[in-house]
């Protein structure tokens, strides 16, 4: 070992730690003081420090510090609006709030609660400033792309929220279908995509989000709502949510939730087999730094959720990831 580059590296960590602290910061500031949602929506989970350091996760370099912030605050919505649909929201207003969201017009909010008139307004002012952005850099109007992204997101919520109310367990492949999608990661990877700022927006890309998802955003999904069942289910249960892929397997397969638990880790085995064996497919229509956010988003979700929620309920071993990579700098030595 070389001692003077290992001082060089503890001390380059820490510049870049210097970043990651002052992006939590903006965010903060972002979150508390400009928007200050989580008054009105004090029923949703407030994971801003989790949400930042799910992308340290998926892109760390300091040049993506704009896109870390940006999609933190994506992430932050998702964690907003996921509580809206699951555990606050009538039936009633669900739908009404998907409508809004899937005409994306502000003349939709008048039918809303206030509570939702609020946070309708927020998520569109934040996606607007962010296609805003990307017109400025790259003179390509994304608002499109987003919207449809975020209307997917939500009605995908909201059947999830109408198999809650009518006592529904859809088949393992019909809550899949659904579930890759009410994960979030798509809608999250679209925005990461635009806002990446690594490459030019290649008109193939925007002919493949127009005809849908690529297989390979298709692919990441589908592990993440895997390992996020692995590891939530029992708990969202207890507190009223929808049968999971392994409670749908259970019923549907007749098997115990050993076996269920089983196929499902064999099915994220396979999927990431899809994954490994399909990267110049993804490569000839993405550039390399986005396919390898999608595997990254893949590994650090797995993090997350092994061996418990990491997200929904923070642990010990988030909690000490945050500290290591986000709070404690490295001590450097005095010679």
């Amino acid at each position: 070992m070389d001692p003077l580059l290992f001082e060089f590296g503890k001390l380059d960590f820490n510049m870049v730690q210097a970043n990651y602290q002052r992006e939590l910061v903006y965010l903060s500031k972002w979150w508390r003081e400009e928007l200050d949602l989580s008054t009105v929506c004090h029923f949703a989970r407030d994971r801003l420090v989790e949400n930042l350091m799910g992308q340290v996760g998926f892109y760390h370099e300091p040049k993506f510090g704009n896109c870390r912030q940006q999609c933190a605050q994506i992430s932050q919505f998702v964690n907003t609006i996921d509580d809206v649909y699951d555990v606050y929201g009538s039936m009633d207003e669900l739908k009404l709030f998907t409508e809004a969201v899937e005409r994306w017009d502000i003349n939709r909010m008048e039918h809303l609660p206030h509570y939702m008139k609020i946070c309708f307004l927020a998520l569109y002012n934040t996606v607007n400033e962010m296609a805003y952005e990307v017109l400025q850099k790259h003179g390509l109007d994304v608002i499109q792309y987003l919207k449809n992204a975020w209307s997917d997101l939500c009605k995908a919520y909201l059947v999830e929220a109408e198999w809650f109310s009518n006592g529904y367990t859809p088949t393992l492949e019909e809550y899949l279908e659904n579930g890759w999608i009410s994960v979030g990661v798509p809608m999250i990877q679209i925005h990461v995509y635009f806002l990446l700022d690594d490459y030019p927006i290649s008109k193939e890309a925007l002919d493949c989000f127009k005809n849908g998802y690529p297989d390979i955003l298709r692919w990441t999904s589908l592990i993440i709502r895997l390992v996020d069942d692995l590891a939530t289910s029992t708990d969202e249960l207890k507190r009223g949510d929808v049968p999971k892929s392994i409670q749908c397997y259970m019923k549907h397969a007749g098997v115990s939730e050993y076996m269920a638990r089983k196929h499902i880790k064999h099915l994220v085995g396979e999927t990431w087999k899809k994954i490994n064996t399909n990267d110049s497919k993804a490569l000839s229509i993405f550039p390399k730094s986005y396919i390898n956010a999608l595997k990254n988003i893949t590994r650090a979700s797995q993090c997350y959720y092994n061996p418990g929620d990491g997200v929904g309920i923070p642990d010990t071993h988030v909690k000490n990831w945050v500290e290591s990579i986000i709070v404690e700098p490295i001590h450097l030595s005095h010679t």
